[in-house]
């Protein structure tokens, strides 16, 4: 029986290289001559980090355009508030990466509210929907993708 599975993923490797990019972007700009702005990385955690709120809220539209570039959905980023103390401004952005339970719900039911013949079950941070036939599934794709979840999706080992 034909399977897919719907995860919310990002590939790390174009995220480093986004993040590369923008850095390199700012740098070379004139109104961020002077200042120590940077962005970094550690695991699903970014840091914005700049002298001024002005700064940050002016980083965030480069970081988000190199990682359009790059193939990597945007929505997936979780902006938290900006704080500034003394003569430094920081931002933390969360990559949000997985599917929790209350998003895998909804995508379950929505499959069921489509009278689509399909079966599917939530495996951890991933749905597996499961039919009888190709055409099915390709329109359980669909679906998903026009339903707003507020994360990015992507279908994968899709099998015949």
């Amino acid at each position: 029986m034909p399977t897919f599975d719907a995860v919310s993923e990002v590939d790390h490797h174009e995220l480093s290289n986004a993040i590369d990019q923008a850095n390199k972007e700012i740098g070379t700009r004139y109104d961020f001559k002077g200042s120590d702005s940077k962005i970094e990385q550690t695991a699903n955690e970014l840091t914005l980090i700049s002298e001024s709120e002005f700064q940050i809220k002016q980083m965030a539209p480069i970081l988000r355009e190199k990682m359009a570039k790059r193939g990597i959905d945007v929505s997936c980023l979780d902006f938290a508030d900006i704080i500034e103390m003394n003569k430094k401004a920081k931002q933390q952005v969360t990559v949000k990466e997985g599917l929790d339970k209350d998003i895998a719900r909804k995508i379950v039911k929505l499959i069921k509210e489509s009278k689509i013949k399909v079966q599917a079950a939530i495996q951890d941070e991933q749905v597996r929907v499961t039919g009888k036939k190709r055409d099915e599934l390709q329109q359980v794709m669909q679906l998903l993708r026009e339903a707003n979840l507020g994360i990015p999706l992507q279908f994968n080992n899709f099998r015949d």
